[in-house]
């Protein structure tokens, strides 16, 4: 008998609607880069995990907190 687990759900967005990229191409409003905006979807949960790990580092950086 094997108990199957049910899928996981996906891990959500950090977007929070402020669009605007900084002079390093990273967003103002999420903490991510443009690469990881565009590439979200295709992302596995864990990849989207160790995105939101650098976008809380970069928000402490920058002095703009929020929570994960």
């Amino acid at each position: 008998m094997t108990t199957e687990q049910p899928p996981e759900k996906p891990v959500r967005s950090p977007c929070v609607s402020i669009c605007s990229l900084d002079e390093a191409d990273i967003c103002t409003g999420c903490q991510r880069s443009v690469q990881e905006i565009t590439g979200w979807s295709r992302m596995s949960n864990d990849e989207r995990r160790a995105v939101l790990v650098l976008c809380h580092e970069r928000a402490k950086a920058q002095g703009v907190l929020w929570s994960l």
